[in-house]
């Protein structure tokens, strides 16, 4: 096979191959699988524990540790090597959720979420560290595909699963259940990654561009958590302040934490993370509100909406799958025809949510999931591609990390929307239907923004 022709699922299957593409499925699953069963279980967590006011705090917690592993994921693995790297990561994230499974308050319970947060991060940037450096490039789009669809059996199977132990009462044993997967993960690592040469010991940390960065990503996260208008506003212009900070001081000798390109859309790999981060931006506002809504103004019970909510997820992983073999001449027009989607999709969900049938909702939740799943296995590997091999494994690790950025901001942008339209203060149908359109719509402009980077993605 040439580089030119279409790829095939069975080139993965390989005595090889297929042992490590099992190991980054397995890795992304527990990120995803984690934190949607987190979700569902946190009521349980609150009764027990008595922490109903630290809803946000638990999946802030949880957040911004995965954004800042994610974000030194690259770096890390060049300092340690990849395969000590992720059997690190697997016990960080096993022994933060054995902390929260064993945790007899609230404040140890948040401190597991932490630890479990920069453990899943960290799994996950090695995960496409590894995508990089592992696996033929030919094939990056399968494997890209493949974890879309993680994404989506995650988001059928988390909300059973934190029903089944939610339900019970028996919230801490769905912990152990992840504490072993991440045992099992590191386990994995250990046998089917082979030993690396020692890693470069005089290689010195992005320090000062990590720290920039916790201090962008906190501001973000406290926005998210901080009522009224305008604190958040406040507290979102000062992450974006103190993100342009570390974009400067990235570019610092020994303190290349990103990719240069990372942070210059007019660049291809810039216009990658650029199209990304925009689109998550957009679209995270669904996760926010978009159940909440469903239950007051369908009457839909909390497991039925957040199965409404999963339509994005069904439409990404079932569009993923079928456009994984495109060969790399029309993968350019995927992604602008994915990008277009999206943006229909997000209009469509402005217009239609809690105003017209269910079967609308549902159906521009998957028009929007459709969007992504066209687009985002060839954006990924456009990303690696345009990036000079010496930046390829920390701009991998890139990836997952814009991803969540965009959905912090999304999340607080959104708090603050919401907010100003006093959606939480009058949570009735009627105020509902007047002020959805503009709540999602408000958030279109982004989705043209991300629409415009995937034009420069795709003149490659």
């Amino acid at each position: 096979m040439t580089d030119l022709a279409a790829p095939r699922w069975r080139d993965l299957l390989t005595p090889t191959l297929a042992p490590r593409a099992a190991l980054v499925i397995l890795g992304v699953w527990l990120n995803a699988a984690d934190a949607l069963v987190t979700i569902t279980i946190m009521p349980s967590v609150a009764r027990d524990l008595g922490g109903a006011a630290y809803y946000g705090w638990a999946i802030a917690g949880f957040l911004t540790g995965s954004i800042l592993a994610g974000a030194s994921a690259g770096q890390l693995s060049r300092r340690l090597g990849l395969r000590p790297a992720m059997i690190l990561a697997a016990l960080v994230y096993a022994g933060g959720c054995v902390l929260s499974a064993a945790a007899p308050s609230i404040h140890l319970f948040l401190l597991g979420r932490v630890l479990q947060g920069v453990g899943s991060g960290w799994i996950v940037g090695f995960c496409y560290v590894a995508i990089g450096m592992v696996f033929p490039q030919r094939l990056w789009p399968l494997l890209f595909g493949g974890l879309s669809g993680v994404w989506g059996v995650a988001s059928v199977l988390g909300p059973f699963i934190g029903g089944v132990f939610g339900g019970t009462g028996l919230w801490r044993g769905a912990f152990w259940l992840f504490a072993g997967q991440g045992l099992l993960f590191a386990l994995a690592c250990a046998v089917l990654l082979k030993r690396e040469r020692p890693p470069d010991e005089h290689r010195p940390l992005a320090w000062k561009t990590l720290g920039v960065l916790t201090l962008a990503i906190a501001a973000i996260a406290a926005a998210d958590l901080t009522s009224g208008v305008l604190a958040p506003v406040g507290l979102l212009i000062g992450g974006a302040l103190l993100f342009a900070l570390a974009s400067r001081i990235n570019a610092w000798p020994g303190e290349r934490l990103l990719p240069v390109n990372a942070f210059r859309p007019s660049t291809l790999a810039g216009a990658g993370y650029a199209l990304i981060f925009a689109m998550e931006v957009a679209t995270v506002v669904q996760n926010v509100y978009q159940a909440a809504i469903l239950q007051t103004a369908y009457g839909l019970t909390p497991l039925l909406a957040g199965y409404v909510v999963c339509s994005l997820a069904v439409g990404w992983t079932v569009a993923a799958f079928v456009v994984a073999r495109q060969p790399p001449a029309r993968q350019g027009t995927m992604i602008v025809s994915g990008a277009t989607v999206i943006v229909l999709g997000t209009a469509l969900t402005a217009f239609t949510l809690g105003r017209a049938p269910l079967a609308w909702v549902v159906a521009a939740g998957i028009v929007t999931g459709t969007g992504f799943g066209m687009s985002w296995s060839f954006t990924n590997q456009r990303i690696l591609t345009a990036l000079p091999e010496t930046e390829r494994d920390i701009g991998a690790g890139a990836v997952p990390t814009t991803q969540l950025v965009g959905g912090a901001v999304g999340a607080a942008a959104a708090g603050a929307v919401a907010n100003l339209l006093r959606l939480p203060q009058e949570f009735t149908l009627a105020h509902i239907q007047a002020v959805t359109p503009w709540l999602f719509g408000a958030f279109l402009p982004v989705a043209l923004l991300g629409w415009l980077a995937a034009l420069r993605l795709a003149r490659s």
